[in-house]
Protein backbone atom coordinates (compact mmCIF):
# COMPACT_ATOMS: atom_id res chain seq x y z
CA UNK A 1 0.00 0.00 0.00
CA UNK A 2 3.25 2.17 0.76
CA UNK A 3 4.12 2.06 -2.78
CA UNK A 4 0.17 2.72 -4.47
CA UNK A 5 0.76 5.94 -2.53
CA UNK A 6 4.37 7.13 -3.23
CA UNK A 7 2.93 6.39 -7.32
CA UNK A 8 0.24 8.88 -6.96
CA UNK A 9 2.53 11.91 -5.04
CA UNK A 10 4.88 11.18 -7.86
CA UNK A 11 2.45 12.67 -10.68
CA UNK A 12 3.27 16.12 -11.24
CA UNK A 13 0.90 19.00 -12.47
CA UNK A 14 2.51 18.60 -15.77
CA UNK A 15 2.21 14.23 -16.04
CA UNK A 16 -1.32 14.63 -14.92
CA UNK A 17 -3.50 14.27 -18.28
CA UNK A 18 -5.07 17.61 -19.12
CA UNK A 19 -3.02 19.50 -17.29
CA UNK A 20 -1.24 22.73 -18.62
CA UNK A 21 2.24 22.01 -19.00
CA UNK A 22 4.75 23.81 -16.42
CA UNK A 23 7.03 26.37 -18.01
CA UNK A 24 11.00 25.53 -16.42
CA UNK A 25 10.48 22.24 -14.83
CA UNK A 26 13.05 20.06 -13.26
CA UNK A 27 14.59 17.70 -15.31
CA UNK A 28 14.29 19.33 -18.62
CA UNK A 29 17.00 19.65 -20.87
CA UNK A 30 16.99 23.90 -20.97
CA UNK A 31 14.97 26.73 -19.89
CA UNK A 32 12.39 28.32 -21.39
CA UNK A 33 11.06 32.14 -20.82
CA UNK A 34 8.46 34.49 -22.06
CA UNK A 35 9.27 37.84 -22.96
CA UNK A 36 6.96 40.53 -20.99
CA UNK A 37 6.33 42.29 -24.63
CA UNK A 38 4.93 38.89 -25.76
CA UNK A 39 2.19 38.73 -22.62
CA UNK A 40 1.44 42.36 -23.29
CA UNK A 41 0.28 41.58 -26.67
CA UNK A 42 -1.40 38.48 -26.29
CA UNK A 43 -3.18 40.31 -23.59
CA UNK A 44 -4.47 43.27 -25.48
CA UNK A 45 -5.42 41.23 -28.17
CA UNK A 46 -7.19 38.71 -26.40
CA UNK A 47 -8.53 42.24 -24.31
CA UNK A 48 -10.00 43.62 -27.74
CA UNK A 49 -12.08 40.28 -28.71
CA UNK A 50 -14.61 41.32 -26.13
CA UNK A 51 -17.24 42.61 -27.02
CA UNK A 52 -18.38 46.07 -25.28
CA UNK A 53 -14.19 46.84 -25.03
CA UNK A 54 -14.10 50.12 -27.75
CA UNK A 55 -10.19 50.59 -27.18
CA UNK A 56 -7.47 50.31 -24.52
CA UNK A 57 -5.64 52.88 -23.00
CA UNK A 58 -5.81 56.14 -21.30
CA UNK A 59 -6.88 59.48 -23.69
CA UNK A 60 -3.21 60.26 -23.88
CA UNK A 61 -1.90 56.75 -24.64
CA UNK A 62 -4.57 56.42 -27.11
CA UNK A 63 -3.78 59.59 -28.80
CA UNK A 64 0.08 58.84 -28.33
CA UNK A 65 -0.47 55.20 -30.15
CA UNK A 66 -2.82 57.11 -33.13
CA UNK A 67 0.00 59.16 -33.76
CA UNK A 68 2.68 56.33 -33.59
CA UNK A 69 0.41 54.10 -36.28
CA UNK A 70 0.53 56.52 -38.89
CA UNK A 71 4.64 56.65 -38.71
CA UNK A 72 5.76 54.51 -41.26
CA UNK A 73 7.62 51.49 -39.82
CA UNK A 74 6.45 52.04 -36.46
CA UNK A 75 3.93 48.75 -36.28
CA UNK A 76 1.14 48.47 -35.02
CA UNK A 77 0.49 49.55 -31.31
CA UNK A 78 -1.27 46.71 -29.51
CA UNK A 79 0.57 47.22 -26.06
CA UNK A 80 -1.02 50.52 -25.81
CA UNK A 81 -3.04 50.40 -22.25
CA UNK A 82 -1.60 47.20 -21.14
CA UNK A 83 1.22 46.51 -18.55
CA UNK A 84 2.33 42.90 -17.74
CA UNK A 85 4.62 41.14 -15.16
CA UNK A 86 6.13 38.42 -15.70
CA UNK A 87 7.75 35.78 -13.67
CA UNK A 88 8.62 32.58 -14.58
CA UNK A 89 5.72 30.75 -14.06
CA UNK A 90 3.29 33.50 -13.30
CA UNK A 91 2.41 36.36 -14.83
CA UNK A 92 0.08 39.82 -13.69
CA UNK A 93 -1.53 41.78 -16.12
CA UNK A 94 -3.09 45.67 -15.77
CA UNK A 95 -5.55 47.17 -18.46
CA UNK A 96 -6.69 50.42 -18.98
CA UNK A 97 -10.23 49.90 -20.58
CA UNK A 98 -12.80 52.16 -23.02
CA UNK A 99 -15.87 50.61 -22.73
CA UNK A 100 -18.74 50.77 -25.33
CA UNK A 101 -21.87 53.19 -24.16
CA UNK A 102 -24.84 50.60 -23.19
CA UNK A 103 -22.20 47.83 -22.32
CA UNK A 104 -22.63 46.87 -18.50
CA UNK A 105 -19.34 47.52 -17.37
CA UNK A 106 -19.14 45.01 -14.55
CA UNK A 107 -20.13 42.18 -17.64
CA UNK A 108 -17.25 43.47 -20.01
CA UNK A 109 -14.81 43.15 -17.25
CA UNK A 110 -15.45 39.96 -16.38
CA UNK A 111 -15.38 38.71 -19.71
CA UNK A 112 -12.16 40.70 -20.51
CA UNK A 113 -10.58 39.23 -17.28
CA UNK A 114 -11.73 35.33 -18.30
CA UNK A 115 -10.51 35.55 -22.20
CA UNK A 116 -7.31 37.40 -20.81
CA UNK A 117 -6.45 34.50 -18.57
CA UNK A 118 -7.56 31.84 -20.45
CA UNK A 119 -5.62 33.34 -23.66
CA UNK A 120 -2.76 34.01 -21.74
CA UNK A 121 -2.52 30.60 -20.38
CA UNK A 122 -3.17 28.46 -23.06
CA UNK A 123 -0.66 30.60 -25.43
CA UNK A 124 2.02 31.06 -22.68
CA UNK A 125 2.09 28.01 -20.00
CA UNK A 126 2.07 31.28 -17.75
CA UNK A 127 -0.46 30.91 -14.25
CA UNK A 128 -2.18 34.66 -15.14
CA UNK A 129 -2.35 35.25 -11.14
CA UNK A 130 -4.55 38.39 -11.24
CA UNK A 131 -6.09 40.80 -14.33
CA UNK A 132 -7.04 44.28 -12.87
CA UNK A 133 -9.17 46.29 -15.01
CA UNK A 134 -9.47 50.50 -15.12
CA UNK A 135 -12.13 51.65 -16.76
CA UNK A 136 -10.87 54.95 -18.04
CA UNK A 137 -13.76 56.15 -20.36
CA UNK A 138 -17.15 55.82 -22.07
CA UNK A 139 -17.31 56.10 -26.02
CA UNK A 140 -19.93 57.60 -27.22
CA UNK A 141 -21.53 57.01 -30.60
CA UNK A 142 -21.25 60.65 -31.33
CA UNK A 143 -17.37 60.63 -31.04
CA UNK A 144 -17.16 58.75 -33.98
CA UNK A 145 -17.72 61.93 -36.28
CA UNK A 146 -14.61 63.55 -37.18
CA UNK A 147 -16.89 67.25 -38.06
CA UNK A 148 -16.24 69.56 -35.52
CA UNK A 149 -18.88 72.47 -34.80
CA UNK A 150 -18.18 75.47 -34.00
CA UNK A 151 -20.57 77.43 -31.79
CA UNK A 152 -19.34 80.96 -33.65
CA UNK A 153 -18.23 81.62 -37.24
Amino acid sequence: MAQTSAAKSDATPATRPGATPVLNEEGTAGKTTISSAVVQKVAGIAAREVSGVYALGGGVSRAFGAIKERIPGSGTVTTSGVSVEVGEKQAAVDLDVVVEYGARIVDVARAVRRNVITTVEQITGLEVIEVNIAVNDIHLPEEDTDEETSRVE
